[in-house]
């Protein structure tokens, strides 16, 4: 296969979304799952305080502090003084006993971040394997994701093992350089930090295509990196297209990273690197590298031309997102219930605040662009809305705790709000859009729960189904969302201003 005939298979797999994109809607769902940890941590932690008392002391020493940054007068007595104050407070809360639970929890997030993205990764390249076999990506998404994982995890720790001696032999010689003569280390570090850049890339070269021949070729590790750089050897143009194309696609995410963070709309990079730039770049190296091994062929282009296909899109979306909830009054209950549960202990925790730590929305505002803001805020929510939803595979809990937090959140900044009436007429007209929203994808991330719980021990066609019909929910609600996020753009920000 021709380098360009992969990239125009990746376009082509990416024009059937529903059985590829939920493998891919799996990594802003990662964080979600990972949150979980620390919010426990912090959970056991305020218990602890609360048994012991400290609580109540805590409380004590935060309203007669104000926690605002000292006079800047230059007067050292003043900034002494304050930071005596933050001293204490901090001293109340940061026991041995406390700090030991926020380190495990801590430690828990990251062992189970790092699992969670080799599974993610396992899922994903199957499901890009299936659709270049025209082959059903969910299914395989999900029995790769259970089969590979392992292998993909020590492929993955093998690359940083051969990393980490790289860089530490390089900083070891320039060190022991350095130390025997500044001129020599000098020297030494202008040959060694060129080769160990080109061994770094020369190892990321090869490690680009293991995780792929992990799945295409059914591999354990070693033979995975046997593969990979086997490929590089036999096949050095398709290599350096892919790369090319990888580095290019990541200059043009890059950019627009750039462009949007100066303009507000930065969150829109990562739905585009999700949806897009990363099932395309995984679809391109497995179709080069599965054509090197015979196992592939291109799939044929759909025959309807784009633009209706994506007006069936939506029309299907938002169907299927109308039916999830007349299905499913009792989830959406509760998914309203944890949020609203999570805005009363925000709104709880944060009354010591109210006074030292004040809030606004009128300054929250202040640079207002309403293009850049809708931009944002649809992005933004839509983000939170998949990761909500598809967190929920881990049986549910993740998106419980997500509905809490963000509850938490949001009672918390209303309860420092110095302007509750101007809050209020802010939310109001994208909320009644924006909220229903949010609180469908929690629902959708609890039956997602339920459903991988029923379904651990069978096939995995139903858990399958219900990946695609949670994929269609989601676009459902990025319409709500994208409506939700104009309004909040150019109408909520102005037009209760005559009238308060």
């Amino acid at each position: 296969m021709k380098p360009s005939t992969a990239i125009r298979a990746a376009a082509v797999a990416l024009q059937r979304p529903s059985e590829l994109l939920p493998a891919y809607f799996l990594a802003p769902a990662i964080p979600v799952v990972v949150r979980v940890f620390p919010v426990a941590g912090l959970a056991v932690t305020y218990l602890y305080l609360s048994t012991t008392g400290r609580l109540a002391d805590l409380r004590t020493a935060l309203s007669n502090t104000d926690l605002g940054p000292p006079p800047q007068n230059g007067d050292p007595a003043a900034l002494e003084a304050w930071m005596a104050d933050v001293q204490s407070i901090l001293e109340i809360a940061m026991t041995p006993t406390t700090l030991a639970v926020l380190g495990v929890s801590l430690l828990l997030a990251v062992v189970v971040a790092v699992a969670l993205g080799v599974v993610a990764t396992a899922a994903q390249l199957s499901a890009s394997y299936a659709r270049l076999r025209d082959e059903r990506g969910t299914v395989a998404a999900i029995r790769g994701g259970k089969r590979h994982w392992l292998s993909v995890l020590a492929v993955r720790l093998f690359e940083a093992v051969l990393w980490a001696v790289i860089i530490g032999s390089a900083a070891g010689a320039v060190a022991a350089g350095v130390s025997a003569s500044p001129l020599l280390g000098g020297l030494l570090a202008l040959v060694v930090v060129p080769v160990s850049l080109l061994a770094l890339v020369a190892v990321r070269a090869v490690f680009a295509f293991a995780p792929v021949a992990v799945v295409v070729d059914d591999a354990g590790p070693l033979d995975a990196v046997r593969g990979g750089l086997g490929f590089v050897r036999s096949n050095p143009v398709a290599a350096l297209v892919y790369y090319g194309v990888a580095v290019a696609s990541l200059f043009v995410l890059g950019s627009l990273a750039g462009i949007l963070a100066v303009l507000g709309g930065a969150p829109l990079v990562g739905v585009v690197g999700f949806t897009a730039v990363s099932p395309f770049l995984d679809v391109t190296k497995t179709a080069l590298y599965g054509d090197a091994r015979g196992s592939v062929a291109p799939p044929a282009p759909p025959e309807t031309p784009l633009t209706p296909r994506l007006k069936s899109g939506l029309r299907r979306g938002w169907s299927e997102t109308v039916g999830f909830v007349r299905s499913a009054p009792l989830l959406h209950a509760a998914s309203l219930g944890f949020a609203l549960v999570g805005g009363a202990v925000g709104w709880t925790l944060a009354a010591p605040l109210a006074e030292t730590v004040p809030s606004s929305i009128a300054a929250r505002l202040e640079g207002h662009n309403p293009i850049s803001a809708a931009v944002e805020f649809g992005a933004n929510n839509w983000t939170v809305a998949v990761s909500t939803g598809f967190a929920g595979l881990a049986l549910a809990v993740p998106t419980a705790v997500s509905l809490w937090f963000n509850g938490v959140v949001l009672g918390a900044i209303a309860r420092t709000e110095t302007t509750p009436l101007e809050l209020l007429a802010f939310v109001a007209p994208h909320g009644v859009i924006e909220i229903p929203a949010l609180v469908i994808a929690g629902a959708l991330g609890l039956h997602l729960g339920i459903v991988g719980w029923r379904t651990r021990f069978v096939p995995q066609s139903p858990l399958a189904d219900e990946l695609e019909r949670a994929f269609w929910v989601c676009v459902g609600v990025g319409i709500l969302l994208a409506v939700a996020g104009l309004i909040e753009g150019f109408v909520s920000p102005y037009y209760y201003r005559p009238f308060l």
